[in-house]
């Protein structure tokens, strides 16, 4: 509505809005936005909201239907980068209640979150001569010793978070890792970030560059980002995971003072950066449910949910199925020990969101715990 004191639009003005709305870049079009302008890239916009409405959406179990029963008696190690990881926490816990149910005895060995501290788990797991041990959430190239000690003495190794990719790993040898693909849950993350802001973004991106894992899905964020030319990326934060708790909030006070306002979406490697820059953000004056809003590309633990229901300073987060994983090293391992080829299942990417969370802490495909009951003839 325009009052007398206005001078109409012109036919040109009318004419670009008009297109503007054609093509998805109005307030409002498709998924929720913060846009106050036209998107600045909106092919990419539009591509990017059709793959978030893709993977808000619920998945059924899609993994294994059949394989061996289960293999009596055995014993496996979750050697953990550090159970302070959400991640690595809620991976392992998903092992030994999956291991109750087979039938095995678990151990977790805690590593602390050093190198040091991991490789004298690592050995410690090898001393113990399980059935099978888990690399958890930590680089092998940094226990190469133990990698090959336990190679030498036909134990078993399985990878969460371990290597980049998932599947069977020849260098170094694991007879599977367990993961989502990487380059699905940054390109995700990414694209709600687009999506979100309707193609406008001052971006910031949280990594620990001492995981390689990590700080490749951290670069594949800013490469997706990329896309979008009205995306701008202000910070590249390298804040180990051991450090995150002293070294977040002292960063988002820097980052708060440097951009402000312009300062818009964050995503994370992990939603923990998250817990860690609630306080910062809250002393700042910012609102839980206003910017800047925040997207944890993986893990998705129970904290990360109730931050994300509560409207508590993350929107968002792409999470790992952390108990199916936990079910399907176990899964993994009876494969390996029945003389079986690894199953080759890898989990799709999903967006939590208050939206479609529905109140719920964890994210899991629906039907994986009766499906390798099923399997195991459990």
């Amino acid at each position: 509505m325009f009052s007398n004191r206005r001078t109409a639009p012109t036919a040109a003005a009318l004419t670009a809005l008009a297109a503007a709305l054609i093509a998805g870049c109005g307030p409002g079009a498709g998924t929720s936005s913060t846009e106050t302008s036209p998107a600045g890239c909106p092919a990419a916009l539009e591509d990017a909201k059709a793959a978030v409405r893709k993977a808000e959406a619920d998945t059924p179990w899609n993994g294994p239907a059949s394989g061996p029963a289960a293999v009596s008696g055995k014993t496996v190690i979750y050697v953990a980068q550090t159970m302070t990881n959400p991640g690595v926490a809620g991976a392992a816990n998903g092992m030994t209640e999956a291991a109750k149910v087979i039938g095995w005895n678990v151990r977790v060995i805690d590593g602390g979150g050093t190198p040091a501290g991991i490789q004298a788990a690592f050995s410690q797991a090898i001393a113990l001569r399980p059935s099978g041990i888990v690399i958890g959430g930590f680089d092998p190239k940094a226990t190469s010793q133990q990698v090959a000690q336990a190679n030498e003495a036909d134990i078993p190794l399985i990878g969460w978070h371990a290597v980049a990719s998932p599947g069977p790993s020849a260098r170094p040898k694991l007879f599977s890792n367990i993961t989502t693909q990487v380059e699905d849950v940054a390109e995700i993350s990414a694209d709600w970030i687009i999506a979100h802001s309707g193609g406008n973004a001052g971006a910031v991106v949280f990594t620990d560059a001492s995981i390689p894992f990590a700080k490749h899905k951290s670069e594949l964020i800013k490469k997706q980002l990329a896309t979008c030319s009205g995306v701008k990326l202000l910070a590249y934060e390298n804040i180990p995971i051991a450090d995150a708790s002293s070294r977040t909030p002292q960063a988002v006070s820097s980052l708060l003072s440097r951009f402000g306002d312009e300062w818009t979406h964050s995503a994370a490697i992990n939603d923990l950066y998250f817990a860690d820059a609630a306080p910062a953000l809250s002393a700042a004056g910012k609102q839980g449910s206003g910017p800047p809003f925040n997207i944890g590309a993986g893990d998705g633990d129970a904290s990360a949910f109730q931050r994300i229901n509560s409207e508590r300073f993350q929107a968002a987060t792409v999470p790992e199925p952390l108990s199916q994983q936990g079910w399907q090293i176990v899964d993994e391992f009876n494969r390996a020990f029945a003389g079986r080829p690894a199953s080759g299942y890898v989990a799709p990417v999903h967006i939590a969101t208050a939206a479609n969370s529905k109140g719920a802490t964890t994210w899991d495909p629906s039907g994986y715990r009766e499906a390798y009951r099923k399997i195991w003839r459990k």
